[in-house]
């Protein structure tokens, strides 16, 4: 699945492709990715021009003039990509948007996604987004921002992370080497943590996710412009590297069941007490 690296990446790219163009034509193939029916899809967004695309944990938002955002989620795992005027485009895809210069993007889901219109008026109000937590890789994360955030905090340190309304985009591929990074135990209780623990742990998770940005992302994910990212299993610390020597001191990664999740640690360096 498509974490904050993947999304942050694409978001720049499309920021940087799309931004100004007028929406000409829209094609939804699929219309459960949708919040509302098809026809009214198409008619409230055509004719509409793209002011600017940002991204906010694993969402895409495309502001629209005059006054709407389309929210993309790409689910479990999609290709967004753009095409260019006459190019000869696969038809497996469930969405596609052309811009009035002929280019425009393709969406093909491999299991599940969203593509939202709202109101911007609106937006504070749309269920999936509004609760979001900030991004690692917005100016308001700051260090004094992710204390505040820990303050009086009981839940085992790995849920709240991957909690999408405490910090939005982290997901299961980067939190382990998050934690290791940090080292702490997936299971270690907020409340147990030091102030120096929590500092590293602010460190880790801004060192693991923008390591990956600059390096467009993990190798098997698309970006706007169908290459892959260069952060393969290799570049990873301890994620999903079972009975591989751990980088520090070369006892074996351990791989570990938290909740519905699994983990990947080493036992000596992120002891649970």
């Amino acid at each position: 699945m498509p974490e904050l690296p993947e999304i942050t990446v694409i978001a720049g790219q499309m920021d940087k492709e799309i931004t100004g163009k007028r929406i000409a034509d829209i094609e939804a193939k699929q219309p459960k990715n949708l919040n509302m029916p098809v026809p009214e899809f198409v008619k409230t967004v055509k004719g509409k021009i793209v002011n600017n695309v940002s991204s906010k944990g694993k969402w895409i938002f495309i502001k629209l003039n005059p006054k709407y955002y389309m929210l993309i989620n790409r689910g479990m795992n999609a290709d967004l990509l753009y095409f260019t005027s006459n190019q000869k485009l696969s038809t497996k895809y469930q969405f596609k948007l052309t811009f009035s210069d002929k280019t425009g993007f393709t969406i093909q889901f491999q299991w599940f996604g969203y593509i939202h219109l709202v109101p911007e008026k609106d937006l504070s109000k749309h269920k999936l987004t509004a609760h979001l937590g900030v991004s690692s890789t917005d100016e308001k994360f700051t260090l004094e921002h992710f204390k505040k955030l820990l303050a009086n905090r009981k839940a085992r340190i790995k849920n709240f992370l991957l909690n999408q309304k405490n910090i939005a985009g982290i997901g299961n591929v980067y939190i382990q080497d998050i934690l290791f990074k940090a080292k702490l135990h997936p299971n270690r209780k907020i409340s147990t943590l030091s102030e120096k623990e929590i500092t590293n742990l602010y460190n880790a998770i801004q060192n693991i996710l923008n390591r990956s940005i600059q390096l467009g992302g993990l190798a098997y994910e698309k970006d706007f412009y169908g290459k892959k990212g260069k952060l393969t299993i290799n570049e990873f610390l301890v994620g999903y590297k079972t009975g591989k020597p751990c980088p520090t001191c070369k006892a074996p990664i351990t791989k570990i069941k938290i909740g519905s999740t699994s983990s990947y640690i080493c036992q000596k360096c992120q002891p649970l007490e």
